[in-house]
């Protein structure tokens, strides 16, 4: 059995930001896979479909800092050996459109790995990682505002209404992969 986590940030406030296209890309699944609700465990503080024997989808209701402490509750819950866990998150080292599946390797930065890893003990988990960077000056053009906008202001952006074709683009593209890999 699989887990499969959608890393974000909990409300609406956050729901179209970049930092949350873990929830998008889970909630594609979803649709795709079972046609279950989201149900409220306030054990594990997440939103779960439990599609047994095949994976367990969930969404932490907890902040993208504190990903790790919901994770490891979810994999002592469900007895399972981190190389079943897979975690679906937002990466700056990745442009936009692009994604990369990877086991024990994630971004340079990124504050929700590093806290799975810091709870778990161990980086030998996959990482779905979706690349959310559009940033005029890393595509090698001039920035339109005076300075770079910082990684962590820029992931708690909602997607701009250009960027949105794109990134359901790369959503699509991950669901597609996602269910040939693990179905």
């Amino acid at each position: 059995m699989k887990l499969i986590i959608g890393l974000g940030n909990p409300g609406d406030k956050y729901k179209n930001n970049r930092h949350n296209v873990g929830h998008i890309v889970l909630d594609a699944l979803a649709s795709r896979m079972v046609n279950g609700q989201w149900l409220m465990d306030n054990k594990l503080h997440s939103l779960i479909i439990n599609h047994q024997p095949l994976a367990i989808l969930a969404k932490p209701i907890s902040f993208m800092n504190e990903s790790g402490k919901f994770v490891k509750k979810l994999v002592e819950q469900y007895k399972l050996d981190t190389p079943n866990l897979w975690v679906i998150h937002d990466d700056l080292d990745i442009p936009l459109g692009s994604y990369k599946i990877q086991k024990g390797k994630g971004p340079k930065l990124h504050n929700g790995i590093n806290s799975i890893e810091r709870e778990l003990g161990t980086d030998d988990f996959w990482r779905v990682r979706v690349g959310v960077d559009n940033r005029p000056e890393r595509l090698g053009g001039e920035p339109s505002f005076a300075k770079a906008t910082e990684g962590k202001e820029y992931v708690l952006q909602d997607f701009e209404d250009s960027e949105i074709r794109s990134r359901d683009r790369v959503v699509k593209q991950v669901v597609k992969e996602l269910l040939a890999i693990n179905y």
